[in-house]
């Protein structure tokens, strides 16, 4: 029985959940992932009034342990499926490396149509992807003006072109460092490391995602009540093929599975022409009766197809479609007017805003939902997808693998 807030009551014992968290295109370690969880927890169980402590661990499976008591005991351990050693990898190119990544991942986007269905689609996202580009090309504006000024003040043959030269590769090197603040290069190379195979999955990540399919097969295996898969931003589309291959394979028997996915931005990848492997993995997954997917993005989110069905609108939905219900978070009516005024244009902050607090929270409760004694598929039973789900077919490539 569920009481008014989804809670279990009458029920005996500790209800026990493994949660496996794969990050999006995210360069820090996973100790980040472990304080946001640690603030926000701790300030979502003040607003809705109920107890939940967290507990730091380390090792090679980093994580924390999370108690709570929402109308039953419930004990959850967190564990961050690591690939941000890849994407520092990815992101060390260096000036004259990012520029080359532009010009290929703009060919990528262009050549295929993948850009002007992205567009038709939803414009939010494709305005934070064209961002960097248009910042990179304007900081290349902005040196070589400054390496023009020096030649026409220097006009010595020789000395006047190196001097250029290098105001030139100053002005470049200045506007990086400034990245922290603008996050041009960060975007780019995102954006780039999603084109790279022209949405196929680079031999690094298969390889990684392979080692991710062996943890969610070991965490189902713990005896736990729940196994529950989160992803967020471009970790839903790695959560996609991981959970598509763990079922392919033969998921053994025992706990209920759920996939939560977070502000995804699946059709940056699905709508490439090499992505035949995720869009079947998509179809794939769609039609499971294995597990339980509910897909949570926001309009107010800018960096994400909102209430986009990633399965539909990438042309793969099988007949029977089950999965994934798609929700709002609705950042505009379960934050408080006056912290809506203060995110509105964050646009980087209210992508994290899934994992965060909110203080009118609805049916939408990440800590509700990760920590608490009720699983995915019994506390979303009957849910209807939120008003505005966009289902169409638009992707330019639809052939699966």
């Amino acid at each position: 029985m569920l009481d008014g807030t989804g809670e279990s009551e009458g029920q005996a014992g500790v209800f026990r959940r493994r949660v496996l968290y794969i990050p999006g295109y995210d360069p820090f370690p996973p100790r980040r992932y472990r304080e946001l969880y640690r603030k926000e927890g701790a300030a979502q169980a003040s607003i809705s009034g109920y107890a939940l402590t967290v507990e730091g661990r380390g090792g090679p499976d980093y994580g924390w342990r999370v108690r709570s008591d929402m109308g039953r005991p419930a004990e959850t351990w967190v564990e961050v499926l690591v690939w941000s050693d890849l994407v520092r990898r990815s992101m060390g190119r260096g000036i004259p490396g990012t520029y080359l990544l532009l010009a290929r991942t703009a060919w990528v986007y262009l050549a295929s149509g993948a850009l002007g269905r992205l567009v038709r689609l939803r414009k939010g996202p494709m305005i934070a992807a064209l961002y960097p580009a248009v910042l990179l090309l304007l900081q290349l504006v902005v040196a070589l003006l400054a390496g023009a000024l020096v030649l026409w003040l220097v006009p010595w043959a020789g000395v006047g072109w190196l001097l250029a030269a290098g105001m030139v590769w100053a002005v470049l090197e200045g506007f990086r460092r400034l990245d922290r603040r603008l996050f041009v290069y960060y975007l780019m190379h995102d954006y780039a490391f999603t084109a790279m195979a022209r949405g196929a999955w680079p031999v690094a990540l298969e390889e990684r995602l392979a080692q991710f399919r062996a943890r969610l097969r070991a965490a189902l295996a713990t005896g736990v009540d729940e196994v529950l898969v989160v992803g967020h931003s471009s970790g839903v589309h790695l959560a996609v093929s991981v959970l598509a291959g763990l079922i392919r394979e033969g998921m053994p028997r025992g706990p209920a599975l759920g996939f939560l996915s977070l502000g995804q931005v699946v059709p940056m990848a699905s709508f490439l022409p090499g992505a035949a492997r995720l869009r079947g993995d998509l179809r794939y997954l769609s039609a499971s009766e294995e597990l339980t997917w509910v897909d949570v993005t926001a309009p107010g989110d800018g960096c994400t197809f909102a209430l986009c069905d990633p399965v539909a609108v990438s042309g793969v939905a099988p007949e029977g479609q089950r999965w994934p219900l798609v929700i709002s978070a609705a950042f505009s009516l379960t934050l408080s007017a006056e912290r809506w005024r203060a995110l509105r244009w964050r646009f980087f902050r209210l992508h994290f805003q899934y994992l965060c607090a909110f203080d009118r929270p609805g049916d939408y409760d990440y800590f509700r939902i990760t920590a608490g004694p009720v699983t995915l598929a019994e506390r979303f039973r009957g849910r209807r997808p939120s008003a505005g789900r966009i289902d169409r077919a638009l992707s330019p490539f639809r052939d699966v693998a």
